[in-house]
């Protein structure tokens, strides 16, 4: 069910009771930090303006000046609280907090304001509106993922829209809680503004960044979103894009609400508390989640996008890779000492320096001579080869020596030029000059296809690793530069790295099937999905694929890690935060680099991320080239022990994967609970990890081995962890591990355990190790 309404410029619209404003402190504006509720009252400088806390940046653009602020008719005060802005929207400016419609065309912040324009919503659920707000009279770049719903009327819905008698107003209210947010608007060609209050400040969500709580930052914080070959770094734009969040409300219902757009873009979190996206094209896209608990706002929201894919059970073995092996000889060393170890691990990754000058679809003769042999051998010892491709192609080698050139040339595969004509050229890991494939092209994953199954007679892969995919390229725009026009240096660049969008990648003005580069820049992992169904036929196995740039809905086909961290105590914590929030943005197959990808690591952290990392969802240590590998006896003697208690418990992983693959739910999450709140002190020396188990739960196991494939023929177990009533329950889902669809020998159990009385029927006949735990902490 949809209704459209035909809007003047600038309406303001108050939507949407998830977005409740509750007036209340913000965390950050804490009495020891600043003295009280900062910003509740009106500022003493200027005690006609607005409260700090209420303040719109009307400036978001660099280089802000009393002169330019008052220009565009906006209030310009100084503040000491950090990040606030001091240029902002007037007390009664329309695009403020105080609503007055009469003024609607006074102010335009970039120009080319686009008016009329239609605001559109769909009743697409019972849990699920979508709204959006678009040109009527020209055609913009929309995000090519359709997400449709059944739809439901009104009377069915949990959620309840009006409009006010005139249509400029709409609400849209929770039907048990009733409450009521504001949101205010600016469209123009590129610039789209939109501003909304939200109930709390407890907010989650937008990616892919680095940060340091899970819990958001408020105080005027800014993250802009725009795919960047970029190391981790706090609060930057890094490789993917999920302009998604989840809100806590204070009555502890939760929604959730995505903004469905793919150009660059920013949002600042305020402590009023509300949030301001703005974007630089397409269209204000929103769908909105209802929850009521967190769990349910992620699947919904993996309903609406696709569920996350199902692993093959191997893939949750233990990985290893390097970029910097450099000869098989150290590859047949680094085997060799895990095998003497006796340490799990299940697959082998191989970096670019397997190839041939880094060369796409080769391999290194001279320091890889017997490749194809270690890649069979590998197989016959129950391990998996995963290698990795790059989203570039060399252009200069000689002529008719570099077939994946030559028949890419032959097909017209490439991303060109503004003219539409001419391949755009730089520059990235091969010798000389590359061009870049455009994977929204059908022609081009024609071309892929066939390269990657060739590639498959070569080296028996089991998987493909796909980096650089933002795309990454080492230039500033290709050659011979981007032009000086406003698709390539809009009027308004958001809260990015360098400010600049051709930055690392191609000029905006670029052309790819789908359209301007400017438009489809952060939708480059397009070639995931055709990616993942490459593999399928190639290996006739479930597929993996792991790709760093991820966009809405890439859970669908993908695995993520969190890119080329740093060997530093942060990045082991933040890492945490990190597999948290891809939960959320539906890609629960995550991991980050243990050890750390930069720098050389220290004995205690390596070994302590090493405990970490063995219960990520997606376990791989990384490191770069030239870095130190670690090689003690004692650290090997304890990693062994870790592994072995991730393998121990990999049907309960594998479980839990079945489980948001069929439902969409998290694989890795924050324990929703009631605490006893207290402090302990817990015997931790470096070779052991403290972990526990949360009572109420069964927990399904298998004797470890060294491989999945050998750990899949050893006898189960069952922890049983009694919750305070003597009662607990739990589940395992089980098939062949890797066969696409129906697998063969499929079958779930569920468990319920009173006191310690084990009661399932069908548990009967197995052998099973029980571990009651009756007091657990």
């Amino acid at each position: 069910m949809s209704r459209q309404l035909l809007l003047g410029h600038h309406l303001s619209l108050p939507c949407c009771g998830v977005f409740n404003a509750v007036p209340c402190c913000s965390d950050g504006f804490s009495p020891t930090a600043l003295g009280g509720c900062l910003g509740e009252e009106q500022d003493a400088q200027c005690p006609s303006s607005i409260a700090v806390r209420k303040r719109i940046d009307c400036h978001p653009q660099p280089g802000a000046s009393q002169e330019s602020c008052e220009a565009r008719g906006c209030t310009w005060c100084s503040s000491d609280v950090p990040n606030a802005p001091w240029c902002f929207f007037p007390e009664d400016s329309p695009y403020g907090y105080a609503l007055t419609l009469n003024k609607r065309q006074a102010m335009s912040l970039f120009g080319n304001d686009i008016s009329p324009i239609v605001f559109e919503v769909e009743f697409q659920t019972k849990d699920r509106l979508r709204f959006r707000l678009y040109d009527p009279s020209a055609q913009r770049f929309e995000v090519p993922l359709k997400i449709d719903g059944p739809g439901v009327t009104a009377e069915e819905a949990n959620y309840e829209v009006e409009f006010s008698d005139d249509s400029t107003h709409f609400t849209i209210k929770r039907k048990s809680t009733g409450t009521v947010p504001l949101v205010d608007l600016f469209f123009s060609n590129q610039f789209l503004q939109i501003t909304t209050t939200v109930p709390s400040t407890s907010v989650y969500g937008f990616g892919e960044h680095e940060h340091p709580t899970f819990k958001h930052n408020m105080n005027f914080v800014t993250y802009g979103m725009y795919a960047r070959d970029q190391a981790p770094t706090s609060f930057a734009n890094l490789y993917g894009v999920h302009p998604f969040y989840m809100c806590v409300e204070p009555d502890a219902n939760a929604h959730g609400v995505l903004l469905l757009n793919s150009n660059a873009q920013d949002v600042t979190l305020s402590p009023n508390p509300s949030l301001t996206f703005r974007t630089i094209g397409g269209i204000l896209d929103f769908y909105l989640f209802m929850g009521p608990t967190p769990e349910n706002v992620v699947q919904q929201y993996t309903e609406a996008i696709g569920r996350p894919h199902m692993p093959a059970y191997w893939a949750l073995g233990f990985q290893l890779s390097r970029w910097g092996y450099n000869s098989l000889d150290v590859l047949n060393e680094t085997v060799n000492r895990m095998k003497r170890y006796d340490i799990p691990y299940d697959v082998q990754h191989y970096d670019i320096d397997y190839m041939e000058r880094r060369l796409d679809f080769t391999y290194d003769k001279v320091n890889f001579a017997g490749l194809p042999e270690f890649f069979k051998e590998m197989k016959k010892s129950g391990r998996h080869n995963v290698v990795i491709l790059d989203p570039f192609i060399a252009k200069d080698e000689e002529p008719g020596t570099y077939r994946p050139y030559e028949l890419g040339q032959e097909m017209g595969v490439w991303v060109n030029n503004s003219d539409g004509v001419t391949p755009a050229v730089g520059q990235a890991w091969p010798p000389g000059d590359c061009v870049f494939p455009d994977y929204s092209n059908p022609r081009t994953v024609e071309w892929w296809t066939q390269l990657c199954l060739e590639f498959k007679d070569v080296l028996d892969y089991d998987g493909i690793w796909i980096d650089m995919n933002e795309p990454s390229n080492f230039m500033r725009g290709q050659i011979p530069g981007c032009a000086d026009t406003e698709i390539n240096n809009p009027p308004f660049i958001p809260s990015i790295t360098d400010r600049s969008l051709a930055e690392k990648t191609l000029c905006p003005d670029s052309k790819t099937y789908l359209g301007e580069h400017y438009n489809t820049h952060s939708l480059f992992d397009d070639l995931v999905a055709f990616l993942y169904s490459v593999v399928q036929q190639a290996t006739g196995k479930r597929p993996f694929v792991l790709s760093r740039s991820t966009f809405v809905g890439s859970g669908k086909h993908t695995a993520h890690w969190l890119g080329d961290n740093f060997s530093l105590w942060k990045d082991l914590r933040r890492s945490i935060i990190g597999i948290m929030e891809f939960n959320l943005f539906g890609i629960p197959y995550i991991g980050a680099d243990i050890c750390g990808f930069n720098y050389n690591t220290t004995y205690e952290l390596c070994l302590r991320w090493m405990q970490l990392g063995s219960f990520y969802p997606f376990s791989r240590n990384h490191n770069s080239e030239g870095n130190i590998v670690s090689k003690q006896n004692e650290f090997a003697e304890i990693s062994r022990a870790t592994l072995r208690i991730r393998y121990s418990l990999l049907p309960y992983l594998y479980t839990l994967f079945y489980e948001s693959h069929v439902h969409g739910g998290t694989v890795g999450r924050k324990v929703p609970s009631s605490w006893k709140k207290g402090y302990y002190t817990v015997y931790a020396p470096l070779d052991k990890i403290p972990l526990y188990i949360r009572g109420g739960y069964i927990l399904p196991e298998q004797a470890p081995a060294t491989t999945t494939t050998e750990s899949r023929l050893n006898p189960f177990g069952l922890i049983i962890a009694l919750d305070e009533r003597g009662k607990a329950s739990g589940s395992l889902f089980w098939d062949d591990g890797d066969s696409i669809g129906n697998s063969r020998g499929v079958f779930g159990l569920c468990f319920q355990a009173n006191g310690v009385t084990l009661g399932n029927g069908a548990v009967q006949g197995w052998e099973l190790d029980l571990i009651i735990l009756e007091d657990p902490f």
